[in-house]
């Protein structure tokens, strides 16, 4: 019997799925030299270097549309830049080479390398600046929870729909004094709070797994390029999310003009963030819930990558071990 091979489906070439674990791997590396340390723009610094020089190898036309900041602010990787070799497809990129600079500089948990890339024109373009954001893991209704709805009606809601009693659900929320009221309106409800220095991608991203994480909610406010990655890395591991940009002045409304973005009170969905088929990657700086931190042997390194898409809903965890040392 002669097996035909499959179609090719559109979207992405699957090749760049691998591709973009050595583009995390190698920032990781380098940011993982410097961890603990104390210094957060040298560990960063490190991180945007080895990320650029790994995707500029990448057989792509790629545009940074979610990076290390507007191009007056950033060096490199900054929003609008050019990157890959200049040919195959035409994709937008987000990347944070260092999410949770502080929290690399200190050595705590949940450090990580991340990048998603999409089909061009379907990640969100957005200047940066915060984001107002909610999130939960699959498995519930659609629209359980909402921006719109106070902070008791959607863990009241989330408790009802898994089923359990509201002292159940905890909800991670970033350690900051502009989430003192939102941190008594949830405790009000009897619900437990996980609160986080920094790193709320791995915040967004623990919640669909709870079970192993102990997060059922994400909420509160953080920064855009990490809610535009937290949305890629839903749209390919299931959940809902809700994102609303802190447009609270007329210059920040004028940067969004500039981008496209009419409406200042607008919230984006998980969709409207992150649409068409996207490959997200992260790759643990230090060690976390979900990934591990590089591991330096005096013979090789160790990495924990997890690389997903969305199109096939396909989630890979990579533990890889580079004993050729000359390539970092």
């Amino acid at each position: 019997m002669t097996i035909m091979p499959k179609a090719p489906t559109a979207g992405l070439d699957r090749i760049l799925t691998l591709e973009l674990v050595r583009v995390t791997e190698r920032a990781a590396v380098a940011a993982a030299r410097l961890r603990g340390r104390g210094n957060e723009n040298d560990a960063d610094q490190a991180a945007v270097d080895a990320m650029r020089s790994e995707l500029n190898c990448l057989p792509i036309r790629g545009t940074v549309v979610i990076g290390e900041g507007e191009r007056d602010e950033a060096p490199m990787l900054y929003i609008g830049e050019e990157v890959g070799l200049g040919e195959g497809p035409e994709v937008d990129i987000a990347l944070d080479p260092l999410e949770g600079t502080t929290i690399c500089a200190k050595n705590l948990p949940n450090s990580l390398a991340v990048i998603a890339i999409a089909e061009r024109g379907s990640l969100l373009y957005a200047p940066d600046v915060y984001m107002e954001k909610i999130a939960v893991g699959p498995g519930y209704p659609a629209g359980i929870v909402s921006l719109d709805a106070p902070a008791a009606e959607n863990i009241n809601n989330l408790a009802k729909a898994k089923g359990v009693p509201v002292s159940e659900i905890t909800a991670c929320i970033l350690d900051r004094p502009r989430h003192a009221r939102l941190i008594e309106e949830v405790r009000a409800t009897g619900a437990s709070i996980r609160l986080i220095g920094d790193g709320d991608v791995a915040g967004v991203i623990h919640t669909t797994d709870p079970d192993n994480t102990g997060i059922d909610i994400y909420m509160g406010i953080g920064g855009a390029p990490e809610g535009v990655l937290a949305a890629a890395a839903l749209r390919c591991i299931g959940g809902q999310m809700q994102g609303r940009l802190e447009l609270n002045t007329e210059e920040k409304i004028a940067r969004a003009a500039k981008m496209g973005i009419n409406d200042p009170k607008k919230i984006y969905t998980m969709e409207e963030m992150a649409q068409g088929d996207v490959l997200f990657a992260a790759t643990g700086v230090t060690d976390g819930n979900m990934l591990s931190g590089v591991k330096f042997a005096r013979d090789y390194i160790e990495t924990h990558t997890i690389v997903m898409r969305s199109s096939s809903k396909t989630v890979r965890e990579i533990k890889a071990r580079h004993q050729d040392l000359e390539k970092f």
